[in-house]
């Protein structure tokens, strides 16, 4: 596990950008944080690194937002409001587990909060960040470390 201190909006994007050009097919990332931690931020950042275009926001009320026009597809995907092991099944994220580009699952927590046989990680493509609220402007971004 890799530590690193974000002292700003643009610092955390900055270490999701350095993701996004280390990504490769088939790169999960299971990210967890507070409400207001920069979640998006680093999606942002990590979009930036993929070459995608355009703007990118929280899929919370979506579920899923796709992108594409960069080097490799990138998935967002936003479970704040699944909270049963039902709604996460129903939901068809196990696609998004091993995807044709990358995905991004904010609060990824909640898969570990419902396991089930039909969920699962893929072992050598999931990485965990995850970003703890330090100050108003301080961000501590705990990360597995995968040369990026």
């Amino acid at each position: 596990m890799a530590t690193f201190i974000s002292h700003s909006p643009a610092d955390t994007e900055s270490l999701g950008e350095k993701f996004g050009r280390a990504a490769q097919t088939g790169l999960v990332i299971a990210l967890s944080g507070d409400l207001g931690a920069g979640k998006t931020q680093f999606v942002r950042g990590l979009a930036r690194g993929l070459g995608v275009p355009g703007r990118v926001h929280s899929p919370t009320f979506t579920l899923v937002n796709e992108y594409g026009g960069g080097r490799l597809k990138l998935f967002h995907l936003d479970l704040y409001r699944l909270e049963t092991a039902e709604q996460i099944l129903t939901a068809g994220i196990e696609e998004y587990l091993s995807p044709d580009g990358v995905s991004v699952i904010e609060w990824a927590e909640r898969l570990g909060e419902h396991p089930t046989s039909n969920i699962q990680h893929p072992t050598s493509n999931f990485r965990k960040v995850k970003i703890e609220i330090v100050s108003e402007t301080e961000r501590k971004i705990i990360y597995d470390d995968f040369g990026a």
